[in-house]
């Protein structure tokens, strides 16, 4: 499959615990342009007392990937957006530009601990749908508090829900495969994500993935997952 949005990836160099350097940046871009992705959104982490990137560095740094991104392939893009942890005062990060949004729209990509009790994951996403964002749960199927009871509440505040590429595979166990297949046949996933951090460890790879969703699932809703619903997201909702 060609032209795969992989919206959740740390590819940006010496941002957080993803690529360590630019040549490394690199070869997860050709990676990722092997594995038929055509369109990445960085997504640096952003958590107190741990990941504090400042906007602007990252936006340099985002500014060096898409220049690698050309040099790749000219149908090869980059947009920035960042996995933001949640805490009390996130809306108030996100507005100060401190948290960046996805790709110069209102989604959110927020991440919770996974350990995180279901009424404060419900109480975040609650606050920033009122303040006008969209949140999506960044893997939701690491969320130990969030069961299949609780996926139609989130939806219906607002949320929406991305699932790792390797989780589907069972990459990170038979529990998390499992709770990924229940969201597929419940059709609860909006996107997948790579969330690739280096060349070397867990890489931008989805080739398999979408194979995967192709057999259980056909053709048509993995192309929904993988390229349409990321499209409407993040790139026709910002040109509307």
């Amino acid at each position: 499959m060609i032209g795969i949005i992989d919206m959740h990836c740390h590819i940006l160099p010496d941002a957080d615990d993803g690529a360590r350097t630019i040549e490394e940046s690199k070869k997860m871009l050709e990676t990722a342009y092997e594995e038929g992705i055509r369109t990445i959104i960085a997504t640096p982490h952003y958590r107190r007392d741990m990941f504090e990137c400042s906007a602007a560095k990252i936006r340099e740094k985002y500014e060096e990937v898409k220049v690698l991104a050309k040099e790749i392939g000219n149908d090869m893009e980059i947009l920035l957006g960042c996995e933001c942890h949640a805490e009390v005062e996130l809306v108030e990060k996100i507005d100060r530009g401190e948290c960046l949004a996805m790709a110069e729209t209102k989604y959110v990509l927020v991440e919770f601990s996974g350990a995180a009790e279901f009424a404060y994951i419900r109480e975040q996403i609650y606050e920033l749908s009122c303040n006008g964002y969209k949140p999506i749960i960044a893997h939701v199927e690491r969320c130990k508090r969030i069961k299949e009871k609780h996926i139609a509440e989130l939806i219906s505040l607002g949320a929406k829900m991305q699932v790792n590429a390797g989780s589907i595979l069972g990459d990170e166990g038979f529990k998390n495969k499992k709770f990924c297949r229940m969201m597929m046949k419940k059709d609860f996933i909006s996107v997948v994500g790579t969330d690739a951090h280096r060349s070397d460890r867990r890489e931008p790879k989805i080739r398999r993935c979408a194979d995967y969703i192709i057999k259980k699932m056909g053709s048509e809703y993995a192309h929904r997952v993988l390229i349409e619903n990321p499209k409407k997201m993040f790139i026709q909702s910002k040109k509307g």
